[in-house]
C-alpha cells in the first residue's frame, strides 16, 4: 500500500513539473464568446453559467442556483497536442448519493477526426481543492494533415465551475473555436435534462443529442425546479431557437400541481413562445415514467395521469390552430428497468434511450433524415485546413444567405469550390469562366474542397438552404466517394441528398450533374453517371452530364483541360461553364 501511495505521489509530482512547460488558456483570454451551449453570451463575459446575471432577480432562488451549474456547456478547440490538461475549481460537493463525481463535477473530452467521426478520450483525474484532468499520449494528428483536430470539452453537470484553465505543451497548436452561429435547440426541463444520473458529462442525453445532430443544444434543465414557470419561459423566449423543447412533466405531477394548474402552465408556456416565435417548432415531452411502478403501484398513476393531461392539452392547442406543435410520447422514449438508477433518473443506458428518441423526433421536425449507409449519414469534415477553413466557409454561406439572395445554388466539392464566385476564396482557378457564364445567372458557390456526399448532406441539414428561395439548385458531388464507396452506395447517398434538398426547397428546380471524368476512372464514372441519370428520372429532377466535354473521342480525359487529372484548368472550366450556362438558361 505504501508503495502504491508513493507511486501516485510521484506521478502527480512529475505531472506538475511537466506542466511548468505548458501554455495555459482561460475563457477570459478570448475576445469572442466561446462557451458552446450558452445563450445570452453578450451578458456572460467569461462567466460559465446558463442564465444571465440579471436572471437572479427574476427567477426563484433555487432555479438561479441551478442555472449556475455548467450542465450542457462545452468548449470547442483545435489542437495537435499529445497531452491536454484541464484544471478548475467547483463550488459544491464533488458527488451525490446516486451520481458519481465524474458526472457531478467532472469533464469529458471528445475529439473529431478529419472525416468528422467522434472519438472519446479517457483522462486521469484528481478531485482535490483544484479538480484536474490529464489526457495523455493523444494521437496528435490524423492522416490528412499535421494541424491537429477539433476537440470538445463537456463541463460538469451538477456543479459550478470557476478558474477553468486548459493547458497544452509549449509549441502545440491550441485554437479555441467561437460559438456556432446556427440556431440552437433549446431544452427546458428537469433533473433528467440537466444530466442526472449520467456517469460523465458526455453521457447526459442532451450532450449525446448534440453530438448525434452535431448542433448546439442549450441545456436549461433545472433539477426539481424546471416547472414551466413564467419567469423562466420569458427568459427562454429571448433565444432565437431552431426548436423549443418543453420537458418539465416529471416536476409537475400531483401533489406538486393539480390537473388544472398543469394544463394552465402548458397552455400559457406554448402560447407565450408562439407569440414571440410564430413558426419555430415546439416539442412537448411526456413523463418518461417510473420503472418501479409495477411493484410500487401508487407510483404508476402519477405519471400516467400527467401524460393524459398533456395529451388533452396538446389536442386542445392543436384544435385552436397552434401550428408546428409536436409531442414526444413515453412509448418512444421507451426506458425499462435496466435504464434507471433509482426508478426516476436514467443511467447511461437510459440516457441513450432519451437521446435516440429525441434524435428521431427532431430529425422528423427539422427535415433532416439519416440513413444507414456511410453516404447517408450527415457529417462534417476537416481534411485540408491548410487550404481553407471548412466551418468558416459554412458560416460565410449562412451569412450571405441573410444579406444577398441568390437565384441559383451550386452544391459541390473542390471542383465547384475552385471555380469562382462567392464566398470569395484564394483558390480560384476558373474565375474567368465563372464571371462570363455563371455570374450573370446569379449563381452562388456552395462548393467545399474535399467534400463527399455525406458532407454536403450535413451542410444542407445545417441551414445552408434556409432563408433563401433559389429558382434552381445544381448538385455535383461524389467523386471523393469513389475510392471509399460502391456505385450503389453513391447512388443511395445521392438519393437521400436530393430528397432532403426537395424537402428544404420544394419549389426549386433541381439539376443533378454527372460526376466529372477523372484520370484512370473514366469507365467507372461513365457507368455510374448512367445510374445517376436513371436516379434523376425516378426523382423527377433534371440531369446533365456536362463533364463529357472534358473527354477525348477515345473516352479518356483530355489532359489539356486538367491540372492534375481530376481538377479542370482554366480551359476546362471554360468548357464546363459554357455547357452549364446553357442548361441553366432553359
Amino acid at each position: 500500500m505504501k508503495n502504491l501511495i508513493t507511486a501516485v505521489l510521484c506521478f502527480w509530482a512529475s505531472l506538475s513539473l511537466a506542466q511548468s512547460n505548458f501554455t495555459w488558456w482561460k475563457p477570459s483570454d478570448s475576445k469572442v464568446p466561446v462557451i458552446d451551449g450558452q445563450a445570452w453570451s453578450d451578458e456572460m463575459r467569461d462567466t460559465i453559467q446558463r442564465f444571465p446575471p440579471r436572471a437572479e432577480a427574476l427567477v426563484r432562488k433555487a432555479v438561479w442556483n441551478l442555472s449556475r451549474n455548467s450542465a450542457g456547456l462545452s468548449i470547442r478547440f483545435v489542437s495537435n497536442a499529445s497531452q491536454i490538461v484541464v484544471r478548475y475549481k467547483v463550488t459544491g460537493p464533488y458527488n451525490m448519493p446516486h451520481m458519481p463525481s465524474t458526472g457531478v463535477s467532472g469533464v469529458d473530452l471528445y475529439g473529431l477526426d478529419s472525416d468528422g467521426n467522434w472519438h472519446w478520450a479517457a483522462g486521469k483525474y484528481s478531485f482535490k481543492d483544484t479538480v484536474q484532468y490529464s489526457f495523455s499520449q493523444l494521437l496528435p494528428n490524423d492522416n490528412y494533415h499535421k494541424l491537429g483536430r477539433e476537440y470538445r470539452l463537456f463541463l460538469p453537470l451538477y456543479n459550478s465551475v470557476r478558474n477553468l484553465e486548459i493547458g497544452v505543451p509549449e509549441g502545440s497548436i491550441f485554437d479555441v473555436l467561437p460559438q456556432r452561429p446556427e440556431k440552437p435547440i433549446v431544452i427546458y426541463g428537469t433533473s433528467i435534462a440537466q444530466g442526472a444520473c449520467a456517469t460523465r458529462p458526455g453521457m447526459a442525453w442532451t450532450n449525446i443529442l448534440s453530438r448525434k445532430l452535431d448542433r448546439t443544444v442549450i441545456n436549461l434543465g433545472f433539477s426539481g425546479n424546471g416547472r414551466l414557470e413564467k419567469e423562466a419561459i420569458d427568459l427562454i423566449n429571448e433565444i432565437d431557437a431552431k426548436v423549443f423543447v418543453l420537458d418539465c412533466l416529471p416536476n409537475l405531477i400531483s401533489p406538486i400541481v393539480d390537473k388544472k394548474e398543469l394544463q394552465k402552465r402548458i397552455t400559457e408556456s406554448v402560447k407565450s413562445i408562439r407569440s414571440k416565435h410564430p413558426s419555430t417548432p415546439i416539442l412537448l415531452t411526456e413523463h418518461d415514467g417510473y420503472t418501479e411502478g409495477y411493484l410500487i403501484p401508487h407510483r404508476q398513476p402519477l405519471f400516467e395521469d400527467a401524460n393524459q393531461y398533456l395529451r388533452e392539452t396538446f389536442a386542445q392547442l392543436t384544435t385552436e390552430g397552434i401550428s408546428n406543435l409536436y409531442l414526444l410520447p413515453i412509448s418512444e422514449i421507451n426506458i425499462d428497468h435496466e435504464g434507471m438508477v433509482d426508478g426516476t433518473h436514467p443511467n447511461d443506458i437510459g440516457m441513450m434511450n432519451y437521446a435516440n428518441a429525441y434524435e428521431k423526433k427532431l430529425r422528423e421536425i427539422l427535415k433532416a433524415p439519416v440513413g444507414t449507409l456511410k453516404t447517408q449519414i450527415p457529417i462534417r469534415q476537416n481534411r485540408e485546413p491548410g487550404s481553407y477553413n471548412w466551418e468558416q466557409r459554412h458560416h460565410e454561406i449562412l451569412s450571405l444567405n441573410q444579406t444577398e439572395p441568390t437565384k441559383v445554388v451550386f452544391l459541390g466539392n473542390s471542383i465547384t469550390h475552385n471555380w469562382g464566385g462567392k464566398p470569395l476564396n484564394n483558390r480560384i482557378k476558373g474565375a474567368d469562366s465563372w464571371q462570363k457564364y455563371l455570374e450573370p445567372l446569379h449563381v452562388r458557390n456552395f462548393g467545399f474542397g474535399w467534400d463527399r456526399i455525406e458532407n454536403v448532406l450535413w451542410r444542407v441539414e445545417h441551414d445552408e438552404l434556409d432563408g433563401i428561395s433559389p429558382e434552381k439548385i445544381v448538385i455535383n458531388i461524389g467523386t471523393n466517394n469513389l475510392h471509399l464507396n460502391t456505385d450503389q452506395e453513391i447512388l443511395e447517398g445521392l438519393r437521400l441528398l436530393v430528397e432532403t434538398v426537395q424537402k428544404k426547397q420544394p419549389s426549386a428546380k433541381i439539376v443533378l450533374l454527372g460526376i466529372y471524368p477523372r484520370r484512370e476512372q473514366e469507365t467507372r464514372v461513365n457507368t455510374l453517371n448512367k445510374g445517376i441519370e436513371v436516379l434523376s428520372k425516378s426523382l423527377k429532377i433534371g440531369f446533365a452530364d456536362i463533364g463529357k466535354t472534358l473527354l477525348l473521342s477515345s473516352g479518356k480525359i483530355d489532359e489539356k483541360l486538367f491540372s492534375d487529372g481530376l481538377h479542370p484548368n482554366a480551359n476546362g472550366y471554360e468548357a464546363l461553364g459554357k455547357n452549364l450556362a446553357t442548361i441553366l438558361k432553359k
